[in-house]
């Protein structure tokens, strides 16, 4: 699969079903990931794609990540079935380079040697919206935000009592429930999610004979009291309590295989704001404390009861944030942050402090354009200072189209691993920088029933951490490139059809010595998606979505490659009631074999069926 077209005329042609249809995006939507604030979508010169509630309903998606990797510019891989490790790449960047926040916490693991967040347990159950920017945006978020931010928004409180709810049997003896509820009564509102999966899933080694299961229990809340109508305490959680199954290398040959190897991931986040408005609103103050504590274990149930590894990761931010609108065309946002992060494996541990000062002006200078800069400094007890700054802008014209462009600076600092690990450590490390530039054009036709955008984009990396073979330590010794193109199409062009379409091209491009020239392992040039859904006058609603993606390589040396693939599902909900529905779907519906990492195996065809509930 090597031409664009192909990609594209694969989607097309598998799709033969249209589901519930799906509301263009709004014009007036309101994200945050691209400053930090509540901001409608118009004045933002970055490329940010929303998915709600709706959509993740509509597609009856399980794994965040099977989501994400039908958005511009978003790849992922997997090593094996549901729960095993599964990184997400924006714009060919780093998995570890993407920066992941649930409910305003920066969950990304301080523990693991890249500092990454493991996608693998992230599920749908309790989100009620994801926003995802494409490039480096550190100002706001600082590090680690490189390749993007993927912004997750649990179930928000509502004035009213609302209840929902699933229950679904699926293939591989998998097993998914979730219910949530919300409501108000008084000054405090609030909600609460709760779900589990359990699934037998597939063999990690691609040619193994052994099941490699998964389950997963977690739960979610918010609370809000408004003491007044311009003071409010803000409080939220996020626990989940994960185990699969691994495969791994047995001796006597060492060699990828069926192993009861097993694993366990604790995740715990929190947030505790106090917000405080005042000169009529025009000044937005926000305190808050932000905890992540991530605890993971290894085990061999041939090697008995105790852990083969296990490692502890913890953040602690503390952080305040003003949002002032100093005037109709000019809007300042500044923040200040102290973060102390700390990993333990139970023989050593590290610890290291962050404070970051940063500030941002929005400015609307004519009508119509919206500029935005804005500069970051962090001061880090283990390697130094680091600024960074962005700049962009949006210009609406008169026609419905809307030009973008953006300048940003990313960085990711070295992890307490890469600094201080015994025998690999360096703690002379210096932190990864980037920049990158894109430009982009949006454009809606016929009252907004068509829509369509393009966006170019370049992003180059430097001081970027390696392995050093030569020395067997971390050093700062990668360089990457990375550019190309992203389209995305919504078209609805009947009541209860809509159509929505996204393709990628990303060039990597590795110039780190002994590699220049080589494309990035596991990077997929070209992907493709199509999502065709239709809703009857009687509400019985069809869909169908393709993704097809590219050849790529598994390995820095481009040695060994990962064949492309299109997979197709197909789905249909049937309400009973106003209250209750029936669903079902096929996945992987012509039992694609296929490899994101080498040697490791996929889900192939599987169906499902659920019923859903909701209470407004």
């Amino acid at each position: 699969m090597k031409k664009s077209a192909y990609l594209l005329a694969a989607c097309a042609a598998a799709l033969a079903a249209p589901a519930a249809a799906q509301e263009p995006v709004s014009l007036g939507e309101v994200i945050v990931t691209a400053s930090g604030v509540e901001q409608d979508v118009e004045t933002t010169g970055q490329a940010v794609t929303v998915i709600d509630r709706a959509t993740i309903e509509q597609r009856q998606t399980l794994a965040l990540s099977d989501l994400l990797a039908t958005t511009p510019g978003v790849t992922v891989s997997r090593n094996g079935g549901m729960g095993t490790v599964t990184s997400v790449r924006i714009r060919g960047a780093e998995g570890d380079q993407t920066l992941t926040l649930i409910d305003g916490v920066r969950v990304n693991d301080p523990s693991s040697p890249g500092g990454g967040f493991d996608f693998a347990h992230l599920l749908t159950g309790s989100i009620e919206r994801v926003e995802i920017l494409r490039g480096p945006n550190s100002v706001p978020w600082g590090s680690q935000a490189i390749g993007g931010v993927v912004n997750v928004v649990t179930q928000s409180p509502t004035e009213d009592f609302a209840a929902r709810g699933v229950v679904e049997y699926g293939g591989l003896d998998t097993v998914f429930t979730n219910v949530g509820v919300s409501g108000a009564r008084g000054i405090v509102s609030g909600s609460l999610t709760a779900g589990y999966l359990k699934t037998d899933g597939v063999s990690a080694y691609a040619r193994g004979a052994e099941d490699d299961g998964y389950r997963q229990y977690g739960a979610s809340s918010r609370v809000e009291v408004a003491f007044t109508p311009g003071v409010r305490l803000d409080l939220r959680g996020y626990w989940a309590d994960s185990e699969n199954d691994l495969d791994g290398f047995p001796p006597p040959t060492y060699a990828f295989g069926d192993t009861r190897e097993y694993s366990t991931a604790k995740e715990l986040y929190a947030y505790a704001g106090l917000h405080a408005d005042v000169a009529d609103g025009r000044l937005k103050n926000t305190l808050s404390f932000q905890y992540a504590d991530i605890d993971r274990d290894n085990y061999d149930r041939d090697a008995g009861a105790g852990a083969l590894f296990f490692s502890r990761g913890r953040s602690e931010r503390y952080a305040y944030k003003g949002d002032l609108r100093a005037t109709a065309t000019v809007r300042l946002v500044a923040g200040a942050e102290q973060e102390d992060l700390s990993f333990s494996d139970g023989s050593v541990g590290f610890s290291r402090g962050v404070s970051s000062v940063w500030g941002e002006a929005i400015v609307t200078p004519v009508q119509n354009l919206s500029l935005t800069a804005g500069v970051r400094h962090d001061d880090d007890d283990a390697f130094g200072g680091a600024t960074t700054y962005a700049a962009n802008a949006a210009y609406r014209l008169g026609t419905g189209a809307t030009l973008r462009a953006s300048y940003a600076e990313g960085f990711k600092a070295p992890t307490l691993y890469q600094l201080y690990a015994p025998f690999y450590g360096t703690a002379t490390l210096k932190p990864e920088t980037a920049e990158s530039w894109d430009v982009g054009l949006e454009q809606s036709w016929l009252d907004d029933r068509l829509a369509a955008s393009v966006t170019l984009f370049k992003r180059d990396t430097v001081n970027q951490i390696d392995f050093d073979n030569s020395t067997y330590t971390y050093a700062n010794i990668a360089r990457t490139r990375a550019e190309g193109v992203e389209l995305a199409l919504i078209a609805r062009p009947l009541d209860g059809l809509t159509v929505n379409a996204a393709y990628s091209y990303i060039d990597t491009e590795n110039r780190s010595a002994g590699f220049v020239g080589k494309a990035l392992a596991r990077r997929p040039e070209q992907s493709a998606s199509v999502s065709v859904d239709y809703r009857f006058g009687n509400d019985l609603s069809v869909g169908g979505t393709v993704l097809a993606v590219d050849d790529s390589f598994d390995n820095a040396a481009n040695s060994v490659r990962l064949e492309g693939y299109t997979l197709v599902g197909l789905r249909a909900e049937m309400p009973v009631n106003d209250t209750v529905s029936v669903y079902g779907r096929v996945e992987n519906l012509f039992d694609t074999d296929y490899e994101t990492v080498s040697n490791y195996g996929s889900i192939g065809r599987t169906a499902a069926v659920g019923v859903r509930f909701r209470l407004n």
